[in-house]
């Protein structure tokens, strides 16, 4: 057994240090900031924008995945085994996430790059899902659920992410906007389910 609180601890600092690399690779060129106008600086920043997308939404579901994992509750204060070595792998593809992001900014229209980025974000999701059910004693409340459609709803979009890479490499991370609904599918679950 171990300490569920430690292996939290490690969570919590890869995930911040994961975040926070994600930025590195938006950066102006130092030829641009050397006698740069304000047309320079305006073109500078406007080649950026084709890394800007997957740095926000690699940002969103680092974020969204952390708070995800704070708010899914044990009664019990240890883990098994199982559940400490899939949260290890769990936590390697969360360190992957900035190169993921960065091939993917420098990369936008190539279908490697984009399957590469979304298998990533995939992996994150299946195995999140998979540390759902080894959870030891968990609290079982309308987070639980809307966790469980969210994780399915991130793995859907990143598989139609991957297929369409192959059509149009440069949209496919569109496909990623299909997450907003997930909020929206949990309350028709609850409304459409019977009570009890």
């Amino acid at each position: 057994m171990y300490p569920k609180n430690r292996l939290d601890a490690l969570t919590d600092g890869i995930f911040a240090v994961a975040m926070t690399l994600l930025v590195l690779d938006l950066h102006i060129p130092e030829e641009t900031a050397v006698g740069a106008d304000e047309a320079s600086l305006l073109r500078a920043l406007a080649a950026l924008s084709p890394k800007l997308l997957p740095y926000l939404l690699s940002f969103y579901v680092l974020g969204v995945s952390w708070l995800s994992l704070i708010k899914a509750r044990s009664r019990g204060e240890t883990v098994g085994e199982p559940y400490a070595k899939w949260s290890l792998f769990y936590l390697l593809f969360v360190t992957l996430v900035p190169f993921s992001t960065v091939l993917m900014g420098r990369f936008t229209s190539h279908a490697t790059a984009t399957v590469l980025y979304a298998a990533n974000i995939g992996a994150i999701a299946l195995i999140a899902f998979v540390l759902m059910s080894l959870l030891p004693d968990p609290v079982r409340d309308a987070h639980w659920l809307d966790r469980r459609v969210s994780l399915l709803l991130l793995l859907a979009s990143c598989l139609l992410t991957m297929a369409l890479s192959f059509v149009v490499p440069g949209q496919a991370l569109w496909a990623f906007a299909l997450n907003v609904g997930g909020g929206l599918l949990v309350r028709l679950y609850r409304w459409l389910a019977p009570a009890g």
